[in-house]
């Protein structure tokens, strides 16, 4: 008998007490299960209804194609072509998985870029606003302090300067009081000059011949790498750099560390001063604006000052020897003299006889004379108290990138597309001019030292050179090559007899070389990162 459901024969017969029907045992349980009746009548059956009966060992009877080898041989052919049918399928169904899964990856991949570089950026924001809610307090509270023509909240009101017939803003002019000042400091200083020994804390030749790279500190952000300007407050020793992300950094070379990070110049950072006095800081940048920062407690730097008279970018400033005035020079064919405690600008002189901006100043060591570099090759000295300007020198080529005075008060030293130019102030004339680069090579930089026994200069590479007197020879007693690869070296500061500061523009790494006879300061040169490096004597 067969299942009235499957029509095969049951394996585990059961019977149903209402119809009498014959059924499947697992057939008829799942169709009550799932509906409760009866498969054939439709009359409700439940499981009470079925009886199992028992029967004898059934043995099924083989199919037909069993029955004779061509019949096997072909059902074996049926199941190999199942299989292989199979098999490819499966084939199938793994490449595609293959292929979700490295898009998965890939896209894992891109959004754990992604995120990265938005904590980056969010990590960034949040530290700009944490420096920008400091620094508001400060300028909030210094513009009560200062009187009517000094700055509010570090921006000076439009309101309160008044102009001249020409429209042009009126300064107050040098008064005879600060003269008085400058005059009594350039005394001071001319007859300390006369008892001036050189130094027992000087490195000799021998030993600045022997300095060698040590160790490298990255300090800029890279996405803008390009370090400008440098600066170091000898008695703290930090040393202070300004770049191309618009950022100045303070930098502790003892430990190591990144002290702070000056934000809110919106372009680069042209030119970095320290201020020994009050500990000021002072930035320049090609913003057109100049900013004065105030030392802090807790070693940050808050915002002073923010100076807006000039109309063109800023491209040097320089500090007097009182510590109470600095000058700004900047594109727009102007130099400013300013009062550091108010940040009032005394006096704005401009050039009648030429249409060329200034791109390098500095003040002389008595203070009553400031040089300034043109961007037509122009040095132009200018006599402080009357801002007369009374002597000029030419013979450069390209723009004057920079300008340094010697201690001894006799040498000037400028630099610019074609070398250096070594001028005695004395005789008002050139008497001597490296060119280590070839023509297609920049000076970037030149400096002295404090002690006025060593000048360096920053190109292709960095070398020093001995000073000697007008005569004499100017010996190159080493030179530091270019480890970036770069070719530039864009700034260097040789500051009280101790550190020779050179900065690599592409690089982006300042050289720090302490010249004395026990440790040194150098660089790591490289392509992505800027950093400053500290360096030894070799024993």
């Amino acid at each position: 008998m067969n299942c009235s459901m499957s029509g095969e024969v049951p394996e585990e017969p059961v019977v149903s007490k209402k119809s009498g029907l014959l059924f499947e045992k697992r057939l008829i349980e799942r169709h009550i299960s799932d509906y409760g009746k009866c498969p054939i009548t439709g009359e409700p059956l439940t499981m009470d209804d079925i009886v199992p009966i028992q029967t004898g060992k059934i043995v099924k009877p083989r199919p037909v194609q069993a029955a004779s080898i061509p019949g096997m041989l072909g059902m074996f052919q049926i199941e190999w072509d199942g299989l292989m049918l199979s098999n490819f399928a499966l084939e199938q169904q793994l490449h595609t998985a293959r292929q979700e899964l490295s898009h998965a990856l890939y896209q894992h991949d891109a959004a754990c870029r992604v995120i990265a570089r938005l904590k980056k950026e969010r990590d960034e924001a949040r530290s700009l606003l944490a420096q920008s809610e400091r620094q508001i307090p400060m300028s909030m509270s210094t513009a009560t302090a200062v009187n009517a023509s000094a700055l509010s909240n570090g921006k000076r009101a439009a309101e309160d300067e008044e102009l001249g017939p020409n429209g042009k803003k009126l300064r107050p002019g040098i008064s005879a009081s600060i003269i008085t000042e400058l005059t009594d400091c350039n005394a001071a200083l001319s007859q300390q000059r006369k008892k001036r020994q050189i130094p027992t804390s000087l490195a000799p030749i021998d030993a600045v011949e022997r300095y060698t790279q040590l160790s490298s500190y990255p300090l800029h952000k890279t996405n803008k790498p390009g370090i400008l300007s440098a600066d170091i407050y000898y008695s703290k020793d930090i040393i202070a750099t300004g770049g191309v992300d618009a950022n100045a950094v303070l930098f502790d070379r003892q430990s190591g560390q990144i002290l702070s990070t000056l934000s809110g110049h919106s372009k680069k950072v042209t030119s970095v001063k320290f201020v020994t006095q009050d500990d000021l800081f002072l930035t320049a940048s090609a913003d057109k604006t100049v900013r004065v920062w105030q030392g802090s407690d807790n070693e940050n730097y808050n915002c002073r000052h923010i100076l807006k008279d000039h109309t063109a970018e800023v491209q040097a400033v320089t500090v007097h020897a009182t510590n109470n005035y600095f000058v700004t020079a900047s594109l727009d064919n102007t130099w400013c003299f300013y009062d550091l405690s108010s940040g009032l600008c005394l006096t704005q002189v401009a050039d009648a006889s030429g249409s060329e901006g200034y791109t390098s100043a500095a003040f002389h060591p008595d203070g009553l004379i400031l040089g300034t570099g043109t961007s037509e090759a122009l040095v132009k000295i200018w006599d402080v108290k009357s801002q007369a300007n009374v002597a000029r020198f030419d013979g450069h080529v390209g723009a004057v990138t920079a300008i340094s005075f010697s201690e001894n008060g006799y040498f000037l030293a400028t630099a610019a597309h074609d070398g250096v130019k070594l001028w005695d102030l004395r005789k008002l004339r050139n008497f001597r001019t490296f060119t280590p680069y070839d023509s297609n090579t920049a000076t970037n930089s030149v400096e002295f030292d404090h002690s006025g026994n060593y000048l360096a200069i920053a190109g292709s590479d960095i070398r020093v050179y001995q000073v000697a007197n007008v005569k004499s020879e100017w010996n190159c007693i080493k030179t530091f090559p270019d480890l970036s690869g770069t070719g530039f070296a864009s700034y260097l500061a040789i500051m009280c007899h101790i550190y020779l500061a050179i900065m690599s523009h592409l690089s982006c790494c300042p050289i720090i070389l302490p010249l004395r006879s026990s440790v040194l300061v150098t660089v790591s040169l490289m392509d992505d990162f800027w950093s400053c490096m500290q360096a030894r004597q070799l024993v």
